[in-house]
């Protein structure tokens, strides 16, 4: 089966994962993790990509980011990729890739998943020293964050939205709604409700949605008069 295309679609919502090769530790100490975080920052500004959420693990990243332009998220990755492997491999003595294979992303569709996928990401990080957790948790303001509208929403003031937010992280998400966020965005397929993905679908070529199994139905013939 050939491998769903990846890219993005300027001004929406994208979840994407990288991981490291197995075995492969991504960051080995704080600094590593200053210096990535670094990158990740000058790499979004450079392509115009708006971060909502991110935490880093100790075998990969993941964000929730927006592209203003379709080819923004794939460079973005790319340059995050190339500057931090140069700066990992000067700076531990090594050489190769960190990469276990290409970064992997999904188009968000609809506005009330986006929150969702703002809690999938923080979890994995919930203390926040390495995450927008402790943005969006108001223990701090993050220069690599720009909240999206949709968090906006969940207070009037900085105040209220930060306990909505704390109360969203300790809920998390149920196991079945996590499986599904990440068969999404190893996939391919839009998350969002199925006019909200065929809306987004009349806007680009790349299939959003899993194709049916099975072969198309067989027209009926007309009845024999």
């Amino acid at each position: 089966m050939a491998r769903q295309a990846r890219g993005g679609l300027a001004g929406v919502p994208h979840l994407l994962t990288q991981s490291t090769h197995e075995g492969q530790t991504l960051v080995r100490d704080d600094a590593d993790r200053q210096r990535l975080l670094e990158i990740l920052r000058m790499a979004a500004k450079d392509h115009r990509v708006s971060v909502h959420a991110y935490a880093l693990t100790d075998s990969g990243w993941s964000a929730l980011a927006t592209p203003s332009t379709d080819n923004g998220l794939s460079l973005m990755v790319q340059s995050v990729g190339r500057h931090y492997v140069g700066y990992y491999n000067r700076r531990h003595q090594r050489q190769g890739s960190l990469w276990a294979s290409r970064y992997k992303s999904c188009p968000v569709a609809s506005a009330q998943d986006l929150l969702d996928c703002m809690v999938l990401i923080e979890v994995a990080n919930p203390s926040g020293a390495w995450s927008s957790a402790a943005h969006h948790l108001g223990r701090g303001t993050d220069p690599l964050v720009s909240d999206h509208a949709q968090f906006w929403t969940l207070g009037n003031t900085p105040f209220e939205r930060d306990a909505a937010w704390k109360r969203r992280l300790e809920e998390g998400l149920s196991p079945s709604r996590s499986r599904a966020l990440h068969d999404a965005v190893a996939k391919g397929w839009a998350v969002g409700s199925a006019p909200d993905i065929a809306r987004l679908q009349t806007a680009t070529s790349r299939r959003l949605t899993p194709s049916r199994r099975g072969r198309p139905p067989r027209e009926q013939e007309p009845p024999q008069v």
